[in-house]
């Protein structure tokens, strides 16, 4: 469960039959920004479709430095800090930035431990989940 800057908690078994990126990130993490145009973009490209959904998850930050990142590069997606690092312990990150991609039934359908280096790599990572 994420509990969103906003309020909004969101549980990922509620988002099956949905592909789900979440993706770790800080604000004083220099490689999460050399992503965060790309994932923003990403994201704004598949967000009419309804199937697949970003998620941000906020590691080992201050929420005013983070609100900041969040505004710098317009990210949109949902995000939320990760208290205690309950989620990273979870998925066992070992940095920032870190991206899961869920498939449509739950399943881990891959893990990038590094910076995107494109929204074409992104899209490669979430186009073959879609095919029927």
């Amino acid at each position: 469960t994420l509990t969103t800057f906003e309020g909004e908690q969101i549980h990922l078994a509620d988002l099956k039959g949905k592909v789900v990126v979440i993706n770790f990130w800080a604000s004083w993490c220099t490689p999460c920004e050399q992503e965060a145009a790309d994932l923003e973009a990403a994201w704004q490209y598949y967000q009419p479709r309804g199937d697949v959904v970003f998620r941000g998850v906020n590691w080992t930050d201050t929420e005013p430095e983070a609100m900041g990142y969040m505004t710098k590069f317009n990210i949109s997606y949902p995000s939320g800090p990760d208290l205690g690092t309950r989620i990273a312990d979870r998925f066992r990150i070992t940095g920032v930035p870190e991206t899961y991609i869920v498939d449509r039934n739950g399943l881990l359908a891959s893990a990038k431990f590094s910076p995107y280096s494109s929204i074409q790599e992104i899209m490669n990572a979430i186009d073959p989940l879609l095919v029927p």
